[in-house]
């Protein structure tokens, strides 16, 4: 691992030397950095081995999944969800699970020795978006706030609403070959969706409130504060996973409990937990270069080319524009919106996660798909983020009473470096 780390510690620094001059740039970070990894993978330079069923990969993955998802949680700001009931809602309840049946119903199609179960995990594992692959989309002003906003909390909550439904498809993907019965996987299924979220919400409500108190009595120094919020999202996930729970979900419901509670003080508390976010993400895209694009272009088909095609624009496009309808925004805008759903990080990890459920009969199948989405988005979704987004800022600058730029309050989430 010596070697990535240093690798990773030579590309921040010297991305980070040019990154506002690149900020407008068809070349973003992801793209940077899973480029490098591929370049001094095994299979190239030979500079740099990860084995990708090796402990630290996963560890790294587990690490990384937890901290995104309780991070993007407690941004989630819950009274302006209530009141913002508009486009995030559309492509969240109606726009992520038609992806996900679409992505089934493609991935079946085209790979029939797939399960439904499987296929159903595909679709699954693309659907959550991740706005740091595009982020030109979301940063420039140009673009209506409206749109801006939707596409980012749209990727800031959807990898969360992911997490249960992915697990449940994992474990009915594999339940037939491991010989578990209906009732115990209903068991298991159920101690997964019910403990998880439990243990979120008493952790985290617990220490938001030590922490209230702590910070009222002048206990608690400045620099601990900011680095309780690492502490509670490790602790959500342990103390899960222990009582037979989902330490994902409970990572999620515990960053959202915190985060709530703690809405007063919580700007300090959430830039550590982003910068940590941050250094886990590049690793992650490194390694996707360096270890997990390798073992997918070597088992790749043709159908596994045409379903990385299609799930980038039909499977969830068609999704889009059917959770739009009604909305009132132009046909430009559902185009942009359907095109800028780029797969990345929460993908990534997903499929991280599939390697260890050697019970999925077609486990490489699935996987071997989802990285050659995740590698086309990186690329494809990268390079058009720039032009496509100023584009389409000029495109609607002049329709000022379109429902575009109505508008919205602000509901921050990640705020990627990824520029």
């Amino acid at each position: 691992m010596e070697p990535i780390l240093a690798l990773v510690g030579a590309l921040l620094v010297s991305f980070g030397l040019v990154s506002a001059k690149l900020s407008r740039s068809p070349l973003t970070a992801p793209m940077l950095f899973t480029g490098v990894g591929i370049l001094v993978s095994e299979r190239s330079l030979g500079w740099v081995e990860l084995d990708l069923e090796g402990h630290a990969v996963h560890a790294l993955g587990e690490i990384t999944l937890t901290m995104v998802l309780f991070g993007d949680a407690a941004r989630i700001r819950l009274d302006a969800l209530r009141r913002e009931l508009g486009l995030p809602v559309r492509l969240l309840g109606i726009g992520m699970p038609l992806t996900i049946a679409a992505g089934a119903g493609v991935a079946k199609l085209l790979m029939p020795e797939l399960t439904w179960m499987e296929a159903a995990t595909l679709g699954t594992i693309l659907a959550p978006t991740d706005a740091a692959l595009g982020q030109a989309v979301v940063s420039l002003s140009a673009v209506p706030a409206r749109i801006r906003q939707a596409l980012n909390v749209e990727s800031g909550l959807n990898d969360g609403i992911a997490v249960p439904v992915v697990l449940i498809f994992f474990s009915l993907a594999s339940r037939t070959s491991e010989g578990q019965t209906m009732s115990e996987w209903a068991i298991f299924a159920t101690e997964q969706v019910t403990l998880g979220p439990a243990a979120g919400l008493g952790i985290a409500w617990l220490g938001a409130r030590a922490i209230a108190r702590a910070r009222k009595k002048g206990w608690m120094d400045e620099s601990y504060y900011r680095l309780s919020g690492i502490g509670i999202a490790l602790l959500c996930f342990t103390v899960a996973s222990a009582i037979g729970g989902n330490g994902f979900i409970a990572a999620f419901v515990g960053g959202m409990t915190l985060g709530n509670l703690q809405r007063k003080y919580g700007e300090p508390l959430f830039e550590l937990m982003e910068a940590e976010s941050q250094l886990l993400m590049v690793l992650v895209f490194t390694v996707l270069g360096g270890s997990m694009l390798g073992p997918a272009f070597a088992e790749a088909r043709w159908q596994d080319f045409a379903y990385a095609a299609a799930s980038l624009t039909v499977i969830r496009m068609i999704p889009v524009a059917l959770s739009l309808v009604g909305s009132g925004v132009s046909g430009r805008t559902v185009l942009f919106l359907g095109w800028f759903g780029p797969r990345g990080l929460a993908s990534v990890l997903f499929a991280l996660l599939l390697l260890e459920r050697s019970g999925i009969p077609h486990a490489q199948q699935v996987y071997t798909a989802a990285m050659l989405t995740v590698f086309a988005s990186v690329v494809l979704h990268g390079a058009t983020a720039a032009p496509f987004a100023s584009a389409y800022a000029r495109s609607v600058a002049r329709a000022t009473d379109a429902p575009e730029h109505a508008e919205v309050e602000d509901h921050p989430l990640r705020h990627s470096t990824f520029h």
